[in-house]
């Protein structure tokens, strides 16, 4: 089997690359690319890698997720994120093979009190949202053979991604505010490589149950919530000696470029049913981060 990554260098990509290569030695053949590697928002590029590897899965994980800078990049946002996808997607069809592409929460309006599921019509709120949908939408008009991943607050060892930004304010802030009325869920980079690479297998196997899936973290929780473990799992295992003061606050007393959604939790049934995946451990998986972080600093004494 011929396995195209595209974004190989973000939070999914890495994890992607790391598990693929102690999975599959020897049972497939990698190539994966980043954004100085393959740029996907050029077509004529995207079909010459695709044409020259001709891989059997192409697993897109190369996305614009800077959702705030996105207001003002719109123009960006959409390349990456609707064109990029396309032209994969295209290029998938065109050689016979299939594409899985990461989505997000965000094309939801959080309006919902309840999850949201896979049927539940979308209508994002901000640039970004809306750029995603719009990829959504291109995969699926491209190529049949497609599986496209809806996932949440995507958290890793390296990036830019909330838990990150709470350690490094631990160390560097007495108090700590953090928005209590926004409800979704935490999701590990490593969970999700995991998953595309079981859909993948599935697939290979002759599973055809393509479509959107949910795929997401349990328990759902606010960022309050989420900010909260992370600095009791950092001092429970010794990475911080005293947790801020954490202070709970509204999105209105905390505004920023974009209008985020009050609630994304996803209903994760549809993938479980049909791939028998289950959803993420994020307390586990942020129980494993941290320790991650004390050895790596352990190990750069």
């Amino acid at each position: 089997m011929k396995v195209l990554i595209t974004g190989s260098s973000g939070q999914v990509g890495r994890a992607l690359v790391a598990h693929l290569k102690r999975q599959w030695q020897g049972k497939a053949q990698l190539l994966a690319l980043d954004a100085k590697e393959l740029d996907i928002t050029q077509q004529a590029a995207v079909m010459v890698v695709v044409r020259a590897f001709l891989p059997d899965v192409i697993i897109n994980a190369a996305a614009y997720t800077a959702v705030d800078k996105a207001e003002s990049d719109e123009m960006t946002a959409y390349s990456v994120n609707c064109d990029g996808a396309k032209y994969l997607a295209q290029a998938a069809s065109e050689v016979g093979a299939c594409i899985l592409h990461i989505s997000t929460d965000y094309v939801f309006d959080g309006n919902k009190a309840e999850c949201y599921h896979e049927a539940d019509f979308p209508v994002p709120q901000n640039v970004y949202g809306r750029s995603k949908l719009a990829g959504e939408l291109a995969v699926i008009n491209a190529c049949p053979r497609h599986v496209i991943l809806r996932t949440s607050w995507v958290f890793a060892e390296q990036g830019n991604n909330f838990v990150n930004t709470m350690l490094s304010l631990a160390k560097t802030r007495e108090s700590v505010s953090v928005v209590s009325d926004q409800f979704g869920s935490p999701t590990y980079a490593g969970d999700i490589a995991s998953v595309l690479i079981e859909i993948a297998e599935q697939i290979v196997e002759g599973k055809q149950a393509w479509g959107i899936y949910h795929y997401s973290g349990l328990p759902h929780v606010s960022w309050y919530d989420f900010a909260r473990a992370i600095f009791e799992q950092a001092k429970e295992q010794g990475l911080i000696s005293q947790p801020p003061r954490l202070k709970a606050i509204s999105s209105d007393d905390y505004p920023t470029p974009t209008k985020r959604p009050a609630n994304t939790r996803l209903d994760c049934q549809k993938i479980e049913a049909n791939f028998g995946i289950k959803p993420s451990d994020w307390q586990a998986a942020l129980e494993l981060l941290i320790a991650r972080k004390i050895s790596s600093s352990a190990g750069n004494l």
